[in-house]
């Protein structure tokens, strides 16, 4: 880990369950703002997380839980989320597994949040058949962002994503 990124410990990554509903809609909404200076819409945003969290075949989320006391049982708190979707690839007969929806709550980033829930995700798509790699997609312009998926191991796939909204 870099000089000056402590981490949270201890630190944990568990699926998503409805009951976490509104607060991934909280960061859905604050990740869009804080991104793209966007304002979704919340009715919208939590019926498309209680979709995606009813429908695997449509979306899984996880959460990063961290402790509030060393050695504690109690549940602890968020400190972050990540969002999977699958897109088929007939190139490589595989599924890619997207990263998106990432959102972690300020007081935790650059303490290696993203990174547990990075590596929890990694670890289960390469013990899933069928599973061919991770992508994702960010902001041109978030070099924070770049610099930690590339301490990853990820690299620049030379895409650029265009979209025709309907």
């Amino acid at each position: 880990m870099k000089q000056g990124m402590a981490s949270v410990q201890p630190l944990r990554v568990r699926a998503a369950v409805a009951a976490d509903a509104a607060w991934l809609a909280e960061c859905a909404i604050a990740m869009a703002q804080e991104t793209e200076g966007k304002a979704l819409d919340p009715p919208t945003v939590r019926a498309g997380i209680e979709a995606g969290l009813s429908d695997p075949a449509k979306a899984r989320y996880f959460v990063a839980m961290h402790d509030d006391l060393a050695g504690s049982d109690t549940i602890g708190a968020p400190a972050g989320t990540l969002m999977l979707t699958h897109e088929w690839s007939d190139w490589r007969n595989g599924d890619w597994w997207w990263i998106q929806s990432v959102y972690v709550l300020p007081r935790f980033r650059r303490r290696g949040v993203f990174a547990a829930l990075y590596r929890h995700v990694e670890a289960l798509a390469r013990t899933t058949p069928g599973a061919i790699g991770l992508r994702l997609y960010m902001e041109r312009d978030n070099a924070a962002a770049r610099a930690t998926y590339t301490a990853l191991g990820m690299r620049d796939a030379g895409y650029e994503i265009y979209e025709a909204l309907l």
